[in-house]
């Protein structure tokens, strides 16, 4: 058992002791079984929240309504939820109330896809009463029950499917796929913030293009923001190599390219994405431009920065369908190796130019000040305030524009 579980399990322990069950549930059990990175480790028990709380001398109230409490074990939370099942769903999307049960497999047969509804307990013993088991082995997205009941309740639960067709490289079952045809329209009642947090990982996800191909092929892509009129674009997306990418702003960068938006500022204020990812999305847009005209010089590297050239150099890479590890080495290379790395480290300020070039103090002062970057990092001026000074008196060069 990894070491996650196993620092988990005095928590189990302690709930056993009190003559409680306990168990390991949800995706923590499905990655361990699949051998990939664990996350929240959850655990499900027979107590009523109360009870949690008055065995566990750390605790925070998050849900105790809904039967959840996070559990403070050796500075670490869990979230330790009892077994329930669930009421009529309102909006879609949640249930009207959930009803405490003693047993573990009502509470498994209320979750959304059998690969999610596994339980483990402090020995390793794996209790699946769903066949998650066998869609695990199969690598098959299916739901618990009827799929047109689960997405019925919860319309996310489609989009969520399509995720993890992308994450886990898995195929979606044939009557879950079906019934996410019928049910799409559902999405309509979901925040744009759930349907963006959804879509992010899904584009992120090792099998990415599998997935965008099922928004096209059961009209999901229609409930999203910008979307129903992109099929055409959307289906061009799948010829990139889009597992290449790293950096949330590298993915939206690449779908906003192919979608060939008029105004993907506003494209993506409507995704409600956060205002820093919306304005290094637009630059890097533009300077995709200067990279496709011309290949890295020094000062664009010099602007652009590190982080976002390296960035830039991998969504350039998608985009032209290569690869090329070397490249991004050489790049970060050569940003290593520029004479300096901002403004900061110039050898001459605003105000030494105001002392050499008899002129009122304005805009040019600024021009100036990016003509000597220029000089200093293309390595046609040392970084040296004397001989930097010397230019600019000797300087009759008029200024020029630099992508």
């Amino acid at each position: 058992m990894k070491a996650e579980f196993v620092e988990a399990i005095p928590i189990i322990e302690q709930l056993n002791e009190h003559g409680h069950e306990a168990y390991f549930v949800g995706g923590s059990v499905r990655d361990l079984l699949l051998n990939r990175k664990i996350g929240d480790i959850d655990i499900a028990t027979s107590a009523k929240p109360d009870e949690i709380q008055k065995i566990f001398p750390k605790t925070i109230d998050v849900g105790v309504q809904h039967g959840t409490v996070i559990v403070l074990h050796n500075g670490k939370p869990y979230e330790v939820t009892t077994f329930r099942t669930e009421g009529e769903y309102e909006e879609y999307r949640r249930p009207k109330y959930v009803r405490f049960v003693s047993s573990l497999q009502e509470d498994l047969k209320r979750r959304d896809f059998t690969i999610n509804a596994l339980a483990m307990d402090k020995n390793g013993r794996i209790l699946d009463y769903v066949n998650g088991m066998e869609d695990l082995e199969n690598r098959m997205i299916r739901t618990v029950g009827d799929p047109y009941e689960r997405f019925s309740e919860d319309a996310l639960r489609m989009l969520r499917a399509l995720r993890f067709v992308s994450q886990l490289s898995f195929r979606l079952e044939e009557k879950t796929m079906q019934a996410i045809t019928v049910w799409h329209k559902l999405l309509q009642n979901i925040s744009i913030e759930r349907i963006t947090a959804e879509f992010e990982k899904l584009l992120a996800g090792a099998s990415a293009n599998d997935a965008i191909q099922l928004l096209t092929l059961t009209n999901v892509y229609q409930h999203m923001p910008g979307l129903k009129q992109k099929k055409e674009q959307l289906n061009k997306l799948l010829s990139y190599p889009m597992h290449n990418l790293c950096e949330r702003e590298e993915y939206w960068t690449v779908l906003l390219f192919v979608l060939e938006t008029d105004d993907g500022e506003s494209f993506m204020r409507n995704w409600k994405l956060p205002r820093r990812v919306i304005k290094k999305v637009c630059r890097h847009l533009e300077l995709l431009n200067c990279l496709f005209e011309k290949d890295w010089t020094a000062f664009l590297l010099y602007k652009t920065g590190l982080e976002d050239a390296l960035q830039l150099e991998r969504i350039r890479q998608v985009l032209q369908k290569e690869k090329n590890e070397e490249a991004i080495q050489k790049l970060q290379k050569s940003y290593e190796q520029l004479p300096i790395h901002s403004r900061k480290e110039l050898a001459v300020t605003g105000n030494d130019i105001l002392n050499i070039v008899p002129k009122k103090p304005g805009k040019w002062v600024e021009e100036y000040l990016t003509l000597v970057e220029q000089q200093v990092v293309n390595g046609l001026i040392e970084n040296n305030s004397g001989k930097i000074k010397e230019w600019l008196k000797n300087c009759n060069q008029k200024l020029g524009e630099s992508c």
